[in-house]
């Protein structure tokens, strides 16, 4: 059957072709949708992976945050005693605490003030992964040292410039000064322009309506071995309802279903995705319609010389299928530059991926598809006998 279908890929191919100028416009409008969806798809996915930048370099197996935080951005504290209670649970290595908080930082060439996601911990005891960062954190061991986000957006400075040249830069967040002795890249995101690694002890200057006692994320290591569906399930039997204990996949996905399910910004991306497939959809059945009506007395044609209609309609099929490729290359190359271009004046992840190309790609298949079914009506009216 596949064979047979191919080979009335030449009389469609005709089909296409025939009109240059409603060619062109079919390929235009397909590769404007798609260009639409890489677009919407690409800055949801750059705005998950930003709000999960930290997540992935929380060092531990399992975490607890506040039971009714459901984003970084509003994280809400919990009492550090649920932290030493989970120490005291068997197959419990150590445990970390983690500070966090949106600090105002002052640009120190223009004097502008931004916005920074502020992380503070034990240097001695780190509860994030930063690798390019490590060897710096016995810095901040000192009150008032800082190691700075060189992929933050330029909007904060030069700092990592400055620091090639000199070993520490005077700036200042939440309008107290700081020294900044050392770099990391983590990124920005679409709440904050950069980041920023502190001790805990300064972050709690920086921040004086913290408390102490008052933890953001609690980071926990297991002892090697240790079955760690067991152990959370022990410390969600043991402890208040006012904490989760999450692995760090879990953790992951509940900040990245915040920001597709209930965050504007999700809803908004995920609109325009529909928008843009039923915009190409339109487009495709308008061209497919008119090819039909065009050329309906051959079609009529070959249905009196014995053609079925499942003939005709396999036809009509592969035009949609040639447009559908055809639209989707341009669309692809466009959108490839476009995240390039975004990626470099926003500095957020935009990239392409493999998958959202395969997945845009279907779009336009059932987007193409789906308007070919439609202008099948039209087509298998044709009737012979009311043409001529």
């Amino acid at each position: 059957m596949l064979r047979k279908f191919l080979r009335k890929i030449p009389l469609a191919w005709l089909q296409v072709r025939r009109e240059p100028t409603r060619l062109l416009v079919a390929i235009s409008g397909i590769a404007f949708a798609d260009i639409l969806i890489f677009f919407q798809l690409g800055l949801m996915e750059s705005a998950y992976v930003s709000a999960t930048g930290m997540h992935y370099r929380l060092r531990g197996d399992l975490f607890l945050t506040n039971a009714i935080s459901d984003n970084i951005n509003t994280i809400r504290p919990f009492p550090r005693a649920r932290l030493f209670q989970s120490l005291a649970t068997d197959g419990v290595a150590s445990v970390n605490a983690l500070y966090t908080g949106i600090g105002q930082w002052r640009n120190p060439d223009n004097r502008t003030f931004w916005q920074v996601q502020v992380y503070g911990f034990n240097p001695s005891n780190p509860a994030m992964e930063v690798p390019d960062a490590k060897v710096k954190f016995d810095l901040l061991k000192m009150l008032n040292y800082a190691l700075f986000d060189r992929a933050a957006r330029p909007d904060l400075g030069n700092i990592a410039r400055v620091l090639q040249q000199s070993p520490s830069l005077t700036v200042q967040l939440n309008n107290f000064n700081i020294q900044v002795v050392g770099v990391f890249a983590m990124g920005a995101s679409f709440s904050a322009d950069g980041n920023l690694i502190v001790s805990d002890s300064t972050f709690l200057r920086l921040f004086p309506e913290r408390q102490p006692d008052e933890i953001d994320i609690g980071a926990i290591s297991l002892k090697p071995g240790v079955n760690i569906a067991r152990v959370q399930a022990t410390l969600r039997a043991k402890l208040p309802a006012d904490v989760l204990v999450l692995t760090k996949e879990e953790y992951i996905q509940r900040e990245r279903n915040y920001w597709s399910q209930v965050s504007p910004i999700g809803v908004i991306f995920g609109f325009g995705t529909i928008v843009g497939f039923l915009v190409g959809t339109v487009i495709v059945y308008q061209i497919l319609y008119s090819d039909v009506s065009d050329h309906l007395p051959e079609y009529a044609t070959l249905k009196a010389m014995g053609y079925s209609d499942r003939y005709l309609i396999g036809v009509l099929l592969q035009e949609a299928l040639i447009l559908a490729i055809l639209g989707f290359v341009p669309g692809y190359t466009i959108s490839f530059g476009l995240y390039g271009l975004i990626a470099q004046a926003t500095l957020l992840p935009v990239q392409m991926s493999m998958n959202r190309a395969v997945l845009v790609f279907a779009m336009t298949l059932v987007m193409c598809i789906a308007s070919g079914a439609v202008a099948m009506r039209k087509l298998q009216s044709a009737d012979p006998a009311d043409i001529f």
